[in-house]
């Protein structure tokens, strides 16, 4: 009986499967400076201490797509290993802030399947989440991946596909009970803009460009242990009929779209709604990325001085920022499918002062 895993294959999951992901991982402040080394990160609640102190905070939190994507690495040799790619998002809500000296560890639910029509892949939905030291749901999401068969031959399952929510309401966010934004900092934060100073629909330019390297990456998939062969072996891109080289890790994009989107949004704090998202084109090394947001709701809650505001954060390859004169900011063509140089399409919730 063979001792190695080589992973789940499409025919191998069923809708209701638990799946308990290995090998908790305690947090400390190196994932903080490694996350700001790979991306430029710059947010204050999650660089300083003492300015999270001062909005109520014990400490500063880490960064919350850095609490994602360690919960996200530990699901990879069950959910994702085979995977061809992972395809999108869905109701995510980050339910605690996640602190130096804690303990985290996932958990996977299987909650659809659909054998695609050429027999060799098919999607699988699972429900994860992210589960502290106190057995506290840290963090939870909905993914879905196209992943290949072994078996060709395997029958295909019964199609279940989960219905899922278009986006979350105010209401469904969690926001930290200590959180408190009435004495906030400007000039620390970096811009003086407050949730009253967007307008829906309207559209900021995130101006910078960062060019992604090989090393990076793999430096990133390392740090989240993410072992999707995509990411690390070329042998197996090429062996599949494709490009011969390693796809980049969605989430890499993600955090540095939302690293570059500091410049406009530095005041959009804390990511607290994960509406939905789309890793809309393959991203390689050598490819330049850009990030433009677009506003789609803003909100007051309860919490003292905080506003929530709901973003769609794209991000894009090898092309010239857009023309803020003329307001464009292309998504699509005219067949209604995404342009080749467009990589992500993200929609969020995050909280900011009023």
């Amino acid at each position: 009986m063979s001792k190695t895993n080589n992973g789940r294959f499409f025919e191998d999951y069923s809708v209701g499967d638990i799946l308990h992901h290995a090998v908790p991982r305690t947090v400390s402040g190196g994932e903080r400076a490694l996350y700001h080394m790979l991306y430029p990160a710059r947010h204050a609640l999650h660089s300083s201490d003492e300015f999270a102190r001062a909005c109520g905070l014990p400490a500063s939190p880490l960064d919350d797509f850095a609490a994602f994507h360690l919960v996200f690495g530990k699901t990879v040799p069950d959910v994702s290993l085979n995977a061809v790619a992972n395809l999108g998002y869905g109701e995510g809500r980050w339910l605690l802030p996640v602190y130096a000296g804690d303990t985290l560890r996932s958990e996977s639910e299987v909650i659809g399947v659909k054998q695609n029509s050429n027999g060799k892949t098919g999607v699988v939905w699972v429900r994860t989440r992210g589960i502290n030291q106190r057995d506290e749901v840290v963090l939870e999401y909905v993914r879905w991946v196209m992943v290949r068969k072994n078996d060709l031959d395997a029958p295909a399952p019964v199609t279940v596909l989960p219905m899922l929510a278009k986006s979350l309401t105010v209401d469904q966010l969690a926001i930290p009970a200590e959180l408190d934004f009435t004495d906030y900092d400007f000039a620390l934060a970096g811009e003086t803009h407050r949730l009253g100073d967007y307008q829906v629909g309207e559209k900021v330019d995130h101006v910078d460009g960062v060019t992604i390297e090989e090393a990076e990456h793999m430096m990133a998939t390392r740090l989240w242990q993410n072992t999707a062969k995509v990411h690390f072996d070329a042998s197996n891109r090429a062996t599949n009929n494709t490009d011969g080289q390693r796809l980049i890790y969605g989430g890499h994009v993600i955090s540095m779209a939302r690293a570059l989107s500091f410049n406009g949004l530095a005041n959009a704090q804390m990511i607290v709604g994960l509406n939905s998202g789309a890793h809309t084109n393959p991203c390689f090394r050598g490819d330049t990325i850009r990030a433009w947001s677009e506003v789609l709701e803003t909100a007051q809650t309860d919490a003292p001085g905080v506003g929530a505001i709901r973003l769609r954060l794209v991000a894009t390859k090898d092309c010239v920022a857009p023309d803020t004169r003329q307001d464009a900011f292309p998504l699509r063509g005219g067949d209604g499918k995404y342009l080749s140089d467009v990589l992500l399409d993200l929609d969020y919730w995050a909280l900011m002062p009023t």
